[in-house]
């Protein structure tokens, strides 16, 4: 008990002696303060000093490095796709190959401008070789896209059911593309039907289609 009483008192001697440093300092002669107040100003104007070059110089640089940082995660990644990419060029140069093979093999299943005379005749010719009757074959205007134009073309024809399906066949498996849409069909008299479709054929622009439409766009960016 005694020997806990006097480290209480201790204790509460040094406290009292670091107080008491503090008092009565003369702050225009701080070479003469106590060790404790000189330690204690010095420990003030470092936080103050580390505060001050924090708020107007680091807080910018750390701001900086974090962004740099980032750019560099995002270059390290471009980086790595480019370097996928060089690594399967000549996979990606056999792909372009066979994707341009393919896309002339579609082409050439577009009609130009001059064939499409023939293919309406084969049109036609495809539906009267299944006895069936057009009330109506009307080719409708070209609707013009990137490098093709499609031809719209209303349909009315009446016969047999087994007729109609075997002329929608017919035109499915023509060299050229044809697709039937917007189909209706109504029940007629004697058993036969009444098909109303819209064909719709496919041809690709010549060279004077395609720089009128070149034309075309330049003068309406300007």
């Amino acid at each position: 008990m005694k020997a806990s009483g006097g480290a209480g008192s201790l204790r509460s001697i040094d406290l009292r002696r670091l107080a008491d440093d503090f008092r009565g300092l003369d702050p225009n002669d701080p070479g003469v303060w106590p060790l404790a107040p000189r330690i204690a100003v010095f420990v003030a104007l470092l936080v103050g000093t580390v505060a001050v070059a924090w708020w107007f110089d680091w807080r910018d640089q750390v701001a900086l490095l974090e962004q740099r940082e980032a750019e560099e995660l995002q270059l390290r990644e471009q980086w790595v796709v480019k370097k996928r990419q060089a690594v399967n060029l000549d996979e990606y140069k056999r792909q372009l190959e066979e994707t341009d093979r393919q896309f002339g093999a579609l082409l050439k299943q577009l009609p130009n401008r001059a064939e499409m005379d023939s293919l309406l005749a084969d049109i036609n010719q495809a539906g009267l070789g299944r006895g069936l009757q057009f009330e109506l074959f009307k080719p409708g205007t070209d609707v013009v896209k990137d490098f093709y134009a499609e031809m719209p073309i209303s349909v009315r024809i009446v016969g047999a059911y087994h007729d109609l399906g075997a002329f929608a066949s017919d035109v499915a498996q023509m060299p050229r593309i044809v697709t039937l849409n917007n189909i209706a069909i109504d029940g007629q008299a004697q058993g036969s039907l009444k098909l109303e479709a819209t064909a719709t054929t496919y041809r690709y622009l010549d060279e004077e289609e395609l720089a009128q439409q070149q034309q075309a766009k330049g003068q309406g960016k300007k």
